[in-house]
């Protein structure tokens, strides 16, 4: 409070000097090129929203800022939008006249908007362009999810949805459904996403309350549909990390059109700066395409493929970790030496096909036939010996033993070795239907899917202690986290679903969206239906834009291979799939503060779910129980801020406040009472009781800004900054302690800079310009993790010489520095 009382002191006379100023004027005359006077010309200060409009005589007079920079940006049909840059003095008035030249095209854009995402509960619409803008390493449609759920890993593009965990969400493109690897067990192995931004033309993100239409998962659901060209374009990029090459086009009958986009990433340079050093060679490639053919008027063909691979090699050589240790009767600043000598070589390969056939019956009627290949190869192969120092470690700089370790506690080895192989086929045939009557937009479909899946699982993991094998058992080696499988399975799912979204004709300000999907699964042998239902009402005499909505429904999970497969390799036959009851409720409001829009979206929801199968997560690995053996709860509320700071260019803020629990049936541990020799004389047996989730997370707030110098709009930074509160981390093996660790709060800032380095006016450019063809290109500089924050994503447990298991936090990235250079054409 004191420094705020200070801080206000000295300020209060700036601001007091500043608020007697009266600002300056500009008056002035339009002219067209012919030195005639142009009525209803708009002039508007660089950055807002609205202004002003000359008179009939050309003529005009704004009053403006004194004593800063600013633009005033001239625009008129037919013209050219003109800039003027200013810099004017308190109560200074500048004369200009400003002479318009006509454009070479008097073509206008026009934007078609509806109010879809401020009717239907839990949707986001997110624009595919930001995507290209929001400095996160990872980048994607998926960075920008982050920003809305939150995140505490910036290497992966997968996330969290209100409580739930990454095999919870739904992923369609183009309304195939898409998956992810499964084998992936640290983000730093992860590769592309499989959604191409520079290909996306519309993103639809649920975080609850999706419709019928949508599959059978408990948490999200993300639509991407991919554009339609109207001519030929394109895009192309280049990057420390990534590069990529987008082209569109359509054959001269209009007939035929394409959209191709090829992709490659190589994240070297940010593993190079982790803890663990070593030589990373990290690669990831895709190419994607979409092919339309319009056979008639009414009917036409879809082809989509894709084809992802991606490898990840590592020979470690050395890791240092480093931790503080407080207590009332100790404290001390831990280290931990690890030297490696082995491999990891993982490689990831995806692909799939669609064929769509679209038949417009009539204007009302339309229906869609979908027959997709989708397969999915993984490989996972490691050796790696890590031989280990403990201790404390010497943090006095003008110590010469600094950095090392002064008092060892523990001394050790561990080989950990992984012979995995994964190969995932499914074939699936779909129907989908569309009517629209009047009031009323009736959709159904009909799907069956064949999942066929094998696997070969050979890992286990060695521990030395001081010579000793742990756990130690005299005359027999004894390994840990052993895993052996493999399996051979085949699975059919077969779904259907009906959903009708209603608009009242008595009372338009009414829509009613309701539905329900069935799904049965050969290998749970259960019918599962789903009710799902959705409402908003705009109160039709409110001063008010204001619009109420809500939505409520049961949301059941089939099990796949990894909520099937138990922490020893193992199918267990008998898991079944999980279950919730979900409802969310809130409003959506625009309003208008200082001449620009706002918009206030908020939502609360509630989720209770049984059937649970619990899991843990390290890193990006989720290690299923693979039993129905828990009851969970997620209950919270999330509110969105969305403005244009500056004109054209959307920010937004989001903030969360959540709690997720769970209660494993049958989870019980013992508490001793010790002797001085800490002999145990009794023990009592606890019922665990309801636990943090996982994905417990109290606070999550992001942002996303997006702003422009006041003289310059060729000019822009964009800054992505994310908070999320600590998550629960579990000691293996132990029930007393599962969750009982912290993950300290990830804080997380990136900043991006860009500079128009060439503009789409071509009326300058010659004949014989290389770059004659282009719209534009820009440079944009990134610094990731401004503030050099040391994130933790999990923790390595070691013991010392006493048995004392201590936590050894494993971080992510530092400040990192990335160039990139797009060009549209």
């Amino acid at each position: 409070m004191r420094s705020l009382i200070l801080i206000s002191l000295v300020l209060f006379p700036f601001t007091h000097g500043l608020a007697q100023k009266s600002g300056a004027i500009v008056t002035g005359k339009i002219l067209d090129e012919n030195e005639k006077p142009l009525a209803g010309v708009s002039i508007v200060l660089l950055g807002r929203e609205s202004g002003l409009a000359s008179s009939d005589s050309g003529t005009f007079r704004l009053h403006v800022p004194a004593d800063k920079a600013f633009a005033l940006v001239f625009s008129y049909t037919g013209y050219k939008s003109l800039q003027q840059n200013f810099i004017l003095n308190d109560r200074e008035e500048e004369w200009v006249v400003i002479r318009m030249e006509k454009s070479v095209s008097n073509l206008e854009h026009v934007t078609v908007t509806n109010e879809r995402d401020r009717k239907e509960a839990g949707l986001i619409r997110i624009n595919p362009r930001d995507a290209v803008n929001i400095p996160t390493p990872t980048g994607g449609i998926e960075s920008l999810i982050k920003v809305y759920v939150g995140s505490n890993n910036e290497l992966t593009s997968q996330y969290a949805v209100r409580g739930g965990n990454y095999d919870e969400n739904l992923i369609y493109i183009n309304d195939y459904e898409i998956f992810r690897p499964y084998l992936v067990s640290n983000a730093q192995q992860e590769g592309l996403s499989l959604i191409n931004p520079e290909m996306t033309r519309n993103v639809n993100f649920y975080n609850g309350g999706f419709q019928a239409k949508y599959g059978d998962k408990i948490s999200s659901a993300l639509d991407i549909q991919y554009k339609k060209p109207a001519g030929f374009g394109g895009s192309a990029y280049i990057g420390l990390l990534e590069q990529g090459l987008e082209l569109e086009g359509v054959s001269k009958n209009n007939r035929f059109s394409y959209i191709v986009g090829a992709r490659n990433r190589s994240f070297t340079n940010i593993l190079s700066s982790q803890e663990t050093k070593g030589n990373y060679i990290p690669s990831s490639s895709d190419i994607q395409g979409l092919f339309t053919y319009q056979l008639n008027a009414k009917n036409s063909l879809e082809l989509f493929t894709v084809y992802s691979r991606t490898s990840f090699s590592l020979i470690p050589s050395s890791a240092q970790l480093s931790t503080a240790v407080f207590s009332p009767y100790f404290s001390a600043s831990l280290g931990l030496d690890i030297f490696f000598t082995g491999q990891e070589k993982d490689k990831y390969k995806t692909a799939l096909a669609g064929l769509t056939w679209n038949r417009q019956v009539n204007k009302n009627l339309k229906l869609k036939w979908m027959i997709s290949s989708f397969n999915d190869i993984e490989s996972q192969n490691y050796d790696v010996t890590g031989d280990y120092l403990f201790g404390e470690r010497d943090f006095d700089k003008s110590s010469p033993n600094f950095g090392t370790i002064i008092n060892p506690l523990g001394i050790g080895s561990n080989q950990n070795l992984a012979r995995d192989n994964l190969d995932i086929h499914l074939f699936s045939f779909a129907h989908k239907g569309y009517l629209n009557l009047d009031n009323q937009y009736l959709q159904w479909g009909l799907g069956a899917e064949l999942q066929t899946i094998h696997d070969q699982l050979h890992e286990w993991v060695y521990e030395d202690s001081a010579g000793y094998s742990l756990p130690y058992q005299p005359g027999s080696l004894i390994l840990n986290n052993v895993v052996n499988g493999n399996n051979d399975l085949q699975i059919g799912r077969f779904t259907g679903f009906l959903q009708d979204n209603i608009s009242f004709k008595k009372n338009p300000s009414f829509t009613l969206q309701a539905g329900g999907r069935i799904n049965y699964n050969t290998f749970t042998r259960q019918l599962l239906f789903s009710p799902r239902a959705g409402v908003s009402w705009k109160p039709p005499d409110s001063k008010k834009d204001i619009v109420y909505k809500a939505a409520i429904g049961i949301y059941d999970q089939p099990p796949f291979y990894r909520e099937l497969r138990a922490p020893d390799g193992t199918v267990n036959p008998s898991v079944k799939a999980q279950k919730s009851f979900q409802a969310t409720a809130g409003f959506d409001y625009n309003f208008s503060s200082n001449e620009k829009p706002f918009r206030l979206s908020v939502e609360a929801y509630y989720k209770n779910l049984w059937d649970v199968n619990p899991y843990d997560i390290n890193n990006v690995s989720i290690q299923y129980f693979a039993a129905n053996n828990a009851k969970a709860y997620a209950v919270g509320v999330e509110g969105r801020l969305f403005a244009n700071l500056v004109k054209d260019a959307e920010s937004w803020v989001s903030i969360g406040i959540m709690q997720t629990k769970e209660r494993i049936n049958g989870a019980v541990y013992y508490d001793y009472t010790l002797d001085s020799l800490n002999r145990p004389l009794d023990s009592t047996k606890v019922q665990q009781g309801w636990i943090r989730r996982p994905t417990d997370r109290l606070f999550t707030m992001g942002m996303f800004i997006q702003d422009y110098l006041s003289t310059n709009k060729n000019f822009k930074v964009y800054l992505n900054l994310i908070y999320g509160s600590n998550l629960p981390y579990s000691v293996p093996g132990s029930v007393k302690y599962r969750d009982a660790l912290i993950i300290e709060p990830y804080i997380r800032a990136d900043i991006g800079f860009s500079a128009l380095l060439l503009d789409n006016d071509k009326s300058n450019r010659r004949s014989h310009n290389p770059f004659r063809k282009l719209e534009n290109i820009w440079a944009t500089l990134e610094i990731f993790n401004v503030i050099d924050r040391e994130n933790t994503i999990s923790y390595l447990f070691v013991k010392d010489f006493s048995n004392v298991t201590y936590a050894m936090p494993q971080r992510l990235t530092p400040r990192l520095i990335n160039l990139k250079l797009v060009t549209r054409f």
